[in-house]
């Protein structure tokens, strides 16, 4: 008997298990379709999920519905943005809701939602992104038969994001990292809803951070009257970082918006209290910081929020002669003073004003103190403010723990007052500007991350109505001096209204080295480069005029530099900048810009009297215009113009892009031939000529830029009375296309070519041509593929000399021919010639004797030895 009931009970077992797993496919396509109902019926937006699952065991014994990656989002105006989104929302009712027929609501009796976003945004005309529910009161009609309904006793809201922005005002608020729970009977017209929220808080007005992270935390009951939209708050706590606070009232929602009655305070006076503002990450342990004095929070909203008033309030900020102390650091911050009260007394958001009446603190004898006012926020923005005081960098680090790895020095003074309005900021009214007064740092010394040192001996910075005027700036790092002088124009435009910083400078520096104002790049991988591209900032408006006594860049020291560099719209303008370097002068104008994302560069070079060695060797972009300059010793004027690309990450010309010219003249040269493979290898090939004897001198040639290559105009130069015309192009990757023409005159032919010369008449010698020879140059710089055309060039002067002798000779006989023939024996040769008897016979060994003579002369003056001419 027992044996069939055990059996019968695992039976019953094993089907309730398979009908418990089977049930959720039953009921899948009813529970989407309720899903998309009960959305579509109530947003105007586009409702998307990934899949919607039923599950019996995932909160057994209730059932769960899990929605997952479900997603609203915007319509125009606000066509694709993101309303909300969730990694994935769990719906929970009883198992017996499942099985409720078509018409009848599912009671939910509570819900979570994982990696969420909510997306609230105003535009600039204030419309919301929120307001997606349909209004078409027939539709809704229509659809009373709601597919849930709601039976709510708790929910949970797991790593949540919300965002707040308004184009307007540019107010963006993130509260971040949200974990929140709630449980109470939302059955019931009237619950007490017992809540916890975790959260961070950052804050930012058109672009100024207020608050970064801060740690929110609220403990709290809610007493909720559904039927009155009235939320109370009773019991609660709340932590901003550390900072308590308590809230009475109520918040209640009516027909033209949300009616306040709150108050808020501080529920102890310590001024530890205000120490629990300050971020955990610098305020160390707040139990053991000593304190004294007190420190207090409170306020009040009363009245109607609406789309005209907001409710009245106040925030009061205060502490009365208190102090602090780390434990672990020797200085005490004392008589700190803070009064400052925010308020409304209208209703109207515009008539909000602050006033900081006094916030001062002391460091041993140094004291600082500000004042301000702000009001008419909204409208156009009233700022009075005055700052007065003196503080030594360096008790500020024994004071409070700033995370310094070298810790300040210096003395800061001010002494300044201001008032503006916003309208005269944002229009550039500076005349409308009230300021006066100065800054200065003397003996300040710093040291960033990557170990570079500044060290200012003093800077001045004098306010005046509508400038700033830098007095003096007195400072060095690594091994440069600077003194700077000059003026802001607009330095509350560029503070409060995001405008472009104008200013015009003086800089004079006795040694100015570049490598001490760059930034190392991040480290890479070996063989890769930095992944962010070098930009000008674009807030930049403003031109310096610099003098230098020495300039260090990279591996070049220019002296006496002076000029001027304007930045502008993402460009830097060089203007009349001159240096002496090279032995020579070189002055420079042109511009670089990163406007696009490829950066260009136009550049023009005026060089005099440079050293045409160190200019073509230092220089990496000379290198590769003219390889070959290295040889040649001597000065060089040259007008150089050059535009391009630059490779976007080091800012270093993208030689495949470079077009442009180069024309120079070269003065009191030589050349060194043994200097380069080609020289050395075309020397090997033309033995008439002692390449190092070549003069160069007041030579003017013309190089073009353009797809990768240099194109060199043809230009002729002399040796002694041999004339030589060289042309071509090279590449940037060193590949060579050159033709050099030589026009030798027949002297140089040797003595067998000469006495045949002699012979001629002088009208006939007229005719005679020098001999051209030519040379390609291809292959590269350093493995050079040279020819000639000697070969035709024999051929010619033999064809030329025997049609001259093979007329003389029919003229004057055979005889004469036949003392030709024998004259200038070969050693030891002892036939004798046989004259010729008839005049084929004649016109042959004329042709033949003439040939030799010619091809010897030829083949003694290209393979004799070299010697001096």
């Amino acid at each position: 008997m027992l044996k069939k009931v055990l059996k019968g009970f695992g039976i019953f077992l094993v089907v309730a298990i398979i009908a418990l797993a089977a049930t959720p496919f039953l009921f899948k396509n009813k529970i989407k379709e309720l899903v998309l109902k009960s959305i579509n019926e109530k947003v105007d937006a586009t409702v998307a999920f990934e899949d919607v699952s039923v599950s019996l065991f995932k909160s057994f014994p209730k059932a769960n519905v899990t929605i997952d990656q479900l997603s609203l989002i915007n319509k125009a105006p606000f066509a694709g943005d993101t309303l909300f989104y969730s990694g994935e929302v769990n719906l929970r009712m009883s198992v017996k809701e499942l099985f409720k027929s078509d018409g009848e609501a599912m009671e939910i009796e509570s819900f979570s939602s994982k990696n969420g976003l909510v997306n609230i945004l105003f535009n600039k005309d204030g419309i919301g992104n929120f307001d997606i529910a349909i209004k078409d009161e027939k539709e809704n009609e229509a659809n009373e038969n709601k597919p849930f309904a709601l039976n709510i006793q708790n929910y949970t809201i797991e790593n949540l994001k919300f965002v707040y922005f308004d184009e307007s005002s540019k107010i963006k608020m993130v509260i971040d990292q949200i974990e929140h729970t709630g449980k109470g009977n939302f059955a019931e017209s009237k619950l007490d809803l017992a809540t916890f929220t975790k959260a961070n808080l950052s804050l930012d007005m058109d672009k100024t951070n207020y608050m970064n992270n801060v740690a929110l935390n609220l403990d709290a009951i809610l007493g909720i009257d559904l039927e009155n939209s009235k939320y109370e708050f009773k019991d609660n706590k709340a932590l901003i970082n550390q900072l308590p606070l308590e809230f009475k009232g109520f918040i209640q929602l009516v027909e033209a918006g949300q009616n306040y009655d709150l108050t808020f305070f501080t529920p102890t006076s310590s001024f530890k209290n205000f120490l629990g503002l300050i971020p955990s990450a610098y305020k160390g342990d707040l139990d053991k910081i000593k304190t004294s004095g007190d420190f207090e929070i409170k306020g009040f909203a009363k009245g109607l929020y609406s789309e005209t008033t907001i409710p009245t309030f106040e925030l009061l900020i205060a502490s009365n002669n208190a102090s602090f102390k780390y434990p672990d650091l020797p200085k005490t911050v004392e008589n700190i003073v803070i009064d400052t009260k925010i308020k409304n007394e209208t209703g109207v958001l515009n008539d909000t004003y602050v006033n900081i009446d006094n916030l001062s603190f002391k460091i041993d004898q140094d004291v600082f103190t500000t004042k301000a006012t702000i009001k008419n926020i909204t409208e156009n923005a009233l700022v009075d403010a005055d700052l007065k005081g003196t503080i030594n960098l360096s008790n500020l680090s024994k004071a409070y723990p700033i995370k310094l790895d070298k810790p300040l020095t210096g003395i800061l003074k001010a002494d300044v007052t201001t008032k503006f309005d916003m309208q005269s900021v944002e229009k550039e009214n500076y005349q409308n500007i009230q300021s006066a007064g100065l800054v200065s740092v003397t003996g300040f010394k710093y040291t960033d991350d990557a170990g570079k040192g500044m060290d200012i001996n003093e800077a001045i910075v004098q306010f005046n109505p509508s400038t700033l005027n830098l007095q003096k700036f007195d400072a060095k790092t690594g091994k440069s001096d600077l003194k700077i002088t000059g003026i802001i124009e607009n330095f509350y435009g560029y503070l409060f209204n995001d405008k472009n910083l104008k200013g015009n400078f003086n800089l004079v520096s006795n040694q100015f080295a570049v490598a001490d104002f760059m930034t190392a790049s991040e480290p890479t991988k070996e063989g890769e480069k930095p992944s962010e591209a070098m930009k000008i900032p674009a807030f930049l408006d403003c031109s310096l005029t610099a003098t230098a006594g020495t300039v260090l860049y990279d591996n070049l020291t220019l002296k006496d530099v002076s000029g001027k560099i304007i930045i502008k719209d993402e460009k830097v303008t060089l203007e009349n900048l001159k240096t002496s370097i090279f032995g020579g002068q070189i002055g420079v104008n042109g511009t670089v810009s990163t406007k696009t994302k490829t950066p260009t560069f136009t550049m023009g070079l005026d060089m005099k009297q440079v050293n045409i060695s160190e200019t073509f060797t230092m220089l990496d972009m000379m290198k590769n215009i003219a390889p070959i300059a290295n040889t040649i010793n001597g000065k060089l004027n040259s007008t150089i113009n050059l535009s391009g690309s630059l490779d976007p990450i080091e800012l270093t010309p993208d030689l495949k892009t470079i077009t442009g010219d180069l024309i120079g003249q070269l003065l009191s040269t030589t050349i060194n031939a043994s200097n380069s493979t080609l020289l050395s290898s075309l020397d090997s090939h033309i033995s008439f000529i002692d390449l190092n004897k070549i003069n160069l001198n007041d030579l003017k040639t013309k190089l073009t830029f353009n797809d990768g290559k240099v194109n060199v105009a043809p230009f002729d130069i002399k040796y002694q009375d041999i004339a030589i015309t060289v042309g071509g192009s090279h590449g940037f990757d060193q590949a060579m296309n050159y033709n050099v023409k030589f026009d030798v005159p027949t002297k140089y032919l040797g003595s067998e070519v000469t006495s045949l010369l002699s012979k001629l008449t002088p009208a006939e010698a007229s005719k005679l041509d020098n001999i051209p020879i030519n040379a390609l140059v291809g292959g590269n710089f350093s493995n050079p593929k040279i020819s000639t055309d000697m070969k035709q060039a024999t051929t010619k002067l033999a064809n030329q000399l025997v049609e001259y002798q093979k007329q003389k000779l029919i003229n004057q006989g055979t005889s004469a021919l036949g003392n030709l023939l024998n004259q200038n024996p070969k050693p030891g040769d002892t036939t004798k010639a046989t004259t010729p008897t008839t005049s084929e016979e004649v016109k042959a060994k004329t042709e033949e004797a003439v040939k030799d003579k010619v091809k010897e002369g030829l083949n003694s003056l290209l393979n004799k030895k070299k010697k001096d001419n």
